[in-house]
């Protein structure tokens, strides 16, 4: 008998885990962290749903923490299987794993030492050496070759566009092919290349990410330009949450394009706080086949911005009293450097906070985007009246009209499609487009569901 059962990413677009069990063989598609509402981050505590010396591989669709961020707790349980996954995703994730045990390290240490923690003493989910363990059980895979990851299990991995390495994972067992959508890049991407075409599957799993919206027609370098530019003006900082990986890069890109087109001023210092979007940067040389950008604009990705390589330095830009541009990490301003920027710069109604991508319902992003006054950040609450803004279409999601374009041309309908990853109205919302559009069974599965392949 042949089981799925939905270990995340239900109601959430984070804690991505997909378990598929074949008899006795139990592999894992995903192993990402829960994040947004706490009663959401409690869940990265618990007992593993399943024991996971049971578990004979995990395959990995790409290396963003809401889908590969809890290897290191899977690892440290007991999982002793291979984490199967591509050379770009092994690559980013030899990156993000270390420095996400090193956050979680360095924030349980500012809880303690700064007293706001309700535990004694706070305590780090992993640490840096626990996600170097993880590591070791990374196997890289080339995209398009077929890999068995339990006895009785072909499985093949194809691009899916979003970020370097992101894939599409199809796996076969008993004549059934079950394909996972992974994150879905955008079609017409200025960095990315468009996602792998669907092919024929007996059970689809599908992100909902922007499941019940369009991105907005506007043009995102002349919004960014308009932005920065203004806050300039006034005299003002732009500060950018931003992803490490994927994010960073495309904000380089179009700064630069802006610099050079003389649409923002040259002369305004942008700095890339965040060690982590240098060294992914270095990457897109490595893995040129997998995006649009040649070898000179991968060469500019790196000279747009100084480079912020200490901690002293990062500190040092909060008591700069001049326009600017600061690019940091977290996405969703969750963690990571940017929050002491934010209790530098979000209490000065000169500044703008930008936002550039998805917000999951829960986050410090989401929550300064809907117009909270104050935001909570080590334990203390800090004003927030500088602007706050988004700009959604510079997204790495598809959004629902790209996703329902990579449906369509399906050769046949799935026996069933289940749609994940996204908040309940978004999910909900592209269950009523398949059913209605394309006619195929569809529906939304529930936390810790099963369900029985057929």
């Amino acid at each position: 008998m042949l089981t799925l059962k939905f270990l995340g990413a239900t109601g959430t677009v984070t804690g991505s885990k997909y378990l598929l069990r074949h008899g006795d063989e139990q592999v894992l598609v995903d192993c990402g962290l829960f994040q947004g509402f706490k009663q959401l981050r409690l869940r990265n505590w618990d007992a593993f749903p399943v024991l996971p010396a049971a578990i004979r591989s995990v395959v990995l669709t790409h290396a963003h923490l809401d889908h590969s961020g809890f290897l290191p707790v899977l690892v440290s349980a007991g999982f002793r299987g291979k984490v199967y996954c591509t050379e770009a995703t092994r690559d980013l994730c030899r990156i993000l794993l270390p420095d996400s045990g090193r956050l979680l390290e360095e924030e349980a240490l500012y809880a303690n030492r700064h007293n706001y923690s309700k535990h004694k003493p706070a305590l780090p989910l992993y640490s840096e050496a626990d996600a170097l363990r993880a590591l070791e059980h990374l196997v890289a895979v080339p995209v398009g070759h077929e890999f068995a990851p339990a006895p009785g299990m072909t499985a093949r991995l194809q691009l899916a566009g979003h970020i370097l390495g992101a894939a599409s994972v199809a796996i076969e067992c008993e004549g059934r092919r079950i394909l996972f959508s992974g994150d879905l890049g955008r079609p017409n991407d200025p960095i990315m290349r468009a996602p792998t075409a669907l092919g024929p599957c007996d059970y689809l799993v599908v992100e909902s990410t922007y499941g019940d919206r369009r991105h907005e027609a506007i043009d995102p370098s002349a919004r960014l330009a308009d932005i920065i530019g203004k806050t300039a003006a006034r005299g003002g900082v732009t500060v950018i949450p931003s992803f490490a990986v994927g994010r960073a890069q495309e904000l380089l890109h179009e700064i630069g394009q802006l610099k050079r087109a003389g649409a923002i001023p040259a002369a305004l210092p942008v700095y890339l706080n965040s060690p982590m979007a240098v060294d992914a940067t270095k990457l897109y040389v490595k893995h040129h086949g997998q995006h649009r950008l040649d070898a000179q604009a991968c060469r500019a990705l790196g000279q747009v911005a100084h480079v912020v390589n200490s901690v002293e330095e990062s500190m040092a830009l909060n008591r700069r009293q001049a326009p600017m541009v600061i690019i940091a990490a977290s996405g969703m301003a969750t963690g990571g450097r940017v929050l002491h920027h934010l209790k530098a710069f979000a209490g000065d109604a000169r500044n703008t906070i930008l936002f550039s991508g998805f917000q999951a319902a829960g986050t410090r992003g989401a929550r300064m985007l809907a117009g909270e006054t104050s935001v909570k950040i080590h334990g203390e609450y800090y004003p927030v009246r500088a602007r706050v803004e988004m700009i959604g279409n510079l997204s790495a999601h598809a959004d629902a009209d790209e996703i329902m374009a990579w449906l369509a041309p399906a050769p046949a309908a799935p026996r069933q499609c289940f749609v994940t990853h996204g908040e309940p109205a978004a999910a909900d919302a592209l269950r009523r487009r398949i059913g209605e559009q394309l006619h195929w069974p569809c529906r939304v599965p529930e936390y810790l569901e099963e369900v029985v392949l057929d």
